[in-house]
């Protein structure tokens, strides 16, 4: 990803959560050299992207999404083993991440990767009505391909 993607990453963003990042924090990602990648389709459209911090022996998957038209078609998934293939790639030995317990097609994704529920934090995500709802924690340890 580069600061070029943001417009299509953000129209992305902005389709696929009711509460999306701003271009601001996916610019200080950029600054702060995460691993930024986006999924470019044939056509030269972007169809998703994930974002990876890495330090020391743990990475944290910061987000992971796939444009709403797109989704079910395994783009992901491909993400998220290019992602942990790149924790890998920096000695991660271990990976963590948090989803909403509203959002199956993640959890069962992640699941499906490997990754365990190891935690809750209590009212993480804003939600609607200015209600908050709980990240479900979750991680898994890295081993060699």
């Amino acid at each position: 990803m580069r600061e070029a993607d943001l417009e299509a990453v953000m129209a992305i963003e902005r389709r696929a959560y009711a509460f999306p990042w701003t271009p601001g924090i996916f610019r200080d990602c950029l600054r702060a050299g995460y691993a930024m990648w986006v999924q470019e389709l044939p056509d030269g459209r972007l169809a998703g992207y994930g974002v990876l911090s890495v330090a020391a022996d743990e990475a944290h998957v910061l987000n992971l999404c796939t444009a709403p038209e797109f989704e079910g078609r395994g783009l992901g998934r491909r993400m998220l083993q290019a992602l942990l293939k790149i924790a890998r790639g920096h000695g991660a030995q271990r990976v963590f991440l948090e989803v909403r317990p509203s959002n199956p097609r993640a959890l069962a994704l992640y699941q499906r990767s490997g990754f365990n529920e190891i935690g809750r934090r209590p009212r993480y995500y804003p939600a609607p009505g200015n209600a908050r709802e709980d990240a479900i924690v979750m991680a898994m340890e890295l081993l060699p391909e």
